[in-house]
């Protein structure tokens, strides 16, 4: 009995763990052992067995010691997940509450609406804010300032270190993070039997104090689900703040996070070093890990398993 279940489950199992191996598994053991090399410019057959040990790790400490690029970097990594993640957390709960209490109709427009942003491409979605925040007359935001008489010239929005810069990537990423929370809260809500909302609206409660004593209470998984994967998404996210920083709209060192670094070092213009690379991009592993396991230490995601009654 127990051979037949552990066949099926190899059965059904396989596939993913073979996914996983080849696609996360293999890359990762790749990468640190890259990190512990001196390769440059892809020259695998120069550098691959040339092993420099932490020569990787103790060049970034260095730089973030000395290097003050490398420290904007840093506090730009640490402001842009910090601020985004609260932003696509609390903003994605608070659409699927405000639509939770809207009839149909008009809720399923509006949840639409937020969800353009990532339906558009990379490119095209970026390019709209490139011109909408464009350090010259041509930007839409300083051309409607002009016109309202508030700014007499155009003002480089991106360029304003740091807090320009960071509120430029903080808000496009925003409004693309914000529609992933508001999808899952609203799925959440959506199984929330109905019964339990039209009792308190007999007992005379109102929107807010339905919210906090009991749909919040009830969306505890997908809280902590949409706030870990959010977390290790901006950790590692990249593809927006490469093209607003190719495009000049935000300081080169104020819009770009370790991740955009990692990207640009492996794969960047000039000389390219992948040792340094993937040195910065198993630190960067190691404080997803560190930061997806203190969320579900302080969630106490324990608390929420529970063991199934009988046998599968």
């Amino acid at each position: 009995m127990k051979n037949e279940k552990l066949r099926d489950l190899s059965f059904f199992l396989f596939p993913m763990v073979f996914m996983v191996v080849l696609f996360y598994l293999i890359p990762l053991v790749l990468t640190v052992y890259i990190s512990f090399t001196g390769m440059r410019n892809w020259n695998v057959d120069k550098y691959l067995h040339q092993v420099v040990g932490l020569y990787n790790y103790e060049r970034l400490i260095h730089m973030f010691k000395y290097d003050p690029t490398f420290k904007a970097v840093i506090l730009t990594t640490i402001v842009f997940v910090l601020i985004t993640l609260i932003i696509n957390v609390f903003g994605g709960l608070g659409l699927a509450l405000g639509t939770f209490f809207m009839s149909e109709k008009p809720a399923s427009a509006f949840r639409l609406l937020w969800l353009l942003p990532r339906m558009s491409p990379i490119a095209v979605y970026s390019l709209v804010w490139y011109y909408f925040f464009h350090g010259s007359s041509i930007g839409t935001l300083n051309s409607v300032l002009m016109k309202l008489g508030v700014i007499n010239q155009p003002i480089p929005w991106g360029q304003i270190v740091p807090w320009g810069a960071w509120s430029v990537i903080i808000f496009v990423n925003g409004l693309v993070g914000v529609s992933f929370g508001m999808i899952v809260f609203t799925s959440a809500l959506n199984q929330i039997p109905k019964e339990l909302v039209i009792a308190a609206r007999v007992d005379g409660a109102s929107a807010w104090e339905i919210s906090r004593r009991i749909l919040l209470p009830l969306m505890k998984w997908h809280f902590l689900y949409v706030l870990t994967w959010q977390f290790l998404s901006l950790l590692t996210t990249y593809p927006h703040l490469f093209l607003l920083v190719e495009w000049d709209l935000v300081d080169r060192d104020y819009g770009t996070t370790l991740a955009l670094y990692v990207f640009n070092t492996a794969f960047g213009r000039g000389e390219q070093d992948q040792g340094l690379a993937a040195a910065a991009a198993v630190i960067l592993s190691i404080l997803g890990i560190i930061g997806g396991f203190v969320t579900l230490k302080v969630l106490q995601f324990e608390k929420m398993i529970k063991k199934p009654r009988g046998d599968l």
